[in-house]
C-alpha cells in the first residue's frame, strides 16, 4: 500500500543522476510538498468546506510544482520524462487519500485499506497433470496496480489435505478493490480503452465494486461510460489538453492552469460517489421477494 505515492516519487526523482541538472527543483518541490501536506494536515473545516480548502491547497501546489518549477525552470530532460517520472499525477493519488477521513466521509469503517494498491482481478488453478493434483496447488493470481482503491487485504490457503500439511499447503494475499481510481493527468481514446479493459476484469473479481477515471485534461471526444464497465469519468479540470505546440510554452500552460484550475465541485461529485457507495447495502438476497425481482 502507498499512502504517499507523490512523495515517493519526488524523492526517487531526487535521488535519479539522468535528473542532476534538476535536483535544486525537485528540492524546492519537496519543500512545497513538505508544506501542502502540513496545510492539509492543519485543516479543521468538515464536508463541503473542507473540500473547497483541500482543492485550493491542491491548485496552489500543483501550480507551484507544474508552472512555475517545471515549465518555467525545469530542464528539458524534466520536461520531456515527467510522465516517466510520475511528478503531476501522483499529486492527485496522494490528495485522494486525505479525503477519506471522517471529516468528509461518513460511516468508513476501521480497518479499511485505501491508497495506491496491487488489485486483485482474477484467480484460478492450473494443475499441470492428473498426478498434481494430490500436490500444492499451483495458483495463478491476475493482478493490476491501481492509481486508488479503497478495499481490504484478503488472505488465502488452499490444499488438497483437510489438514493443510505445509508441504502440499499454498498461503497467499490478494487485495480486494470495491472501488478503484485510475488518476490521468492527459486522456485519450486509447487509455479510455485500457480504462475499459481494467474495469470489466477487476469486476469479474468483484461484480459489486466501483471503477472511476479522474481527469485533468481531455483528449479525446467523451463517450458514454453506459456502454463499458466505467462507473464514471470525471474531468477535474473540465478542459481540453493544449495542442502539441503549447505543451512546453511556460506562458500557454500557466494560462491553462490559471482558467481551468481543479473544481472542487467535481471533487465533490467524487466524494458524493464514494459516499453513496459506503451506505448502499451491496447486495441482500432477502430483498427479492420484496422487490419481486433479484435485482
Amino acid at each position: 500500500m502507498a499512502l504517499t505515492p507523490h512523495k515517493e516519487k519526488l524523492l526517487a526523482a531526487i535521488a535519479n543522476p539522468k535528473a542532476n541538472d534538476d535536483k535544486e527543483i525537485l528540492e524546492k518541490a519537496y519543500e512545497a510538498y513538505e508544506k501542502w501536506v502540513g496545510d492539509l494536515n492543519k485543516l479543521s473545516s468538515k464536508r463541503d468546506k473542507r473540500i473547497e480548502e483541500m482543492t485550493s491547497l491542491l491548485n496552489e501546489y500543483k501550480d507551484y510544482l507544474e508552472v512555475e518549477l517545471i515549465a518555467n525552470h525545469g530542464s528539458p530532460f524534466n520536461k520531456r520524462q515527467k510522465g516517466q517520472l510520475k511528478l503531476d499525477n501522483s499529486v492527485l493519488e496522494e490528495f485522494l487519500t486525505f479525503l477519506m477521513h471522517p471529516d468528509i466521509l461518513d460511516n468508513l469503517p476501521d480497518g479499511i485499506e485505501t491508497g495506491s494498491q496491487t488489485a486483485f482481478m482474477s484467480l484460478s488453478f492450473r494443475p499441470t497433470n492428473i498426478d498434481s493434483l494430490n500436490d500444492k496447488p499451483e495458483i495463478v493470481l491476475k493482478q493490476k496496480d491501481q492509481d486508488f482503491t479503497i478495499g481490504k487485504s484478503i488472505y488465502y490457503k488452499f490444499s488438497p489435505d483437510d489438514s493443510f500439511k505445509n508441504n502440499v499447503t499454498k498461503n497467499g494475499k490478494m487485495f480486494l478493490a470495491v472501488l478503484a481510481a485510475e488518476v490521468k493527468v492527459n486522456y485519450d481514446k486509447t487509455m479510455f480503452q485500457e480504462c475499459s479493459g481494467t474495469a470489466s476484469r477487476l469486476k469479474q473479481g468483484c461484480p459489486l465494486s466501483k471503477y472511476y477515471a479522474l481527469v485533468e485534461y481531455l483528449d479525446m471526444q467523451p463517450e458514454d461510460v453506459r456502454l463499458t464497465d466505467i462507473d464514471n469519468v470525471f474531468l477535474l479540470r473540465k478542459a481540453k489538453r493544449l495542442p502539441y505546440e503549447k505543451r512546453n510554452i511556460y506562458a500557454e500552460v500557466k494560462k491553462q492552469h490559471k482558467d481551468f484550475p481543479i473544481s472542487s465541485d467535481i471533487i465533490k461529485l467524487f466524494v458524493k460517489e464514494i459516499q453513496n457507495f459506503i451506505n448502499a447495502t451491496w447486495y441482500d438476497p432477502n430483498e427479492a421477494l420484496q422487490r419481486g425481482s433479484f435485482s
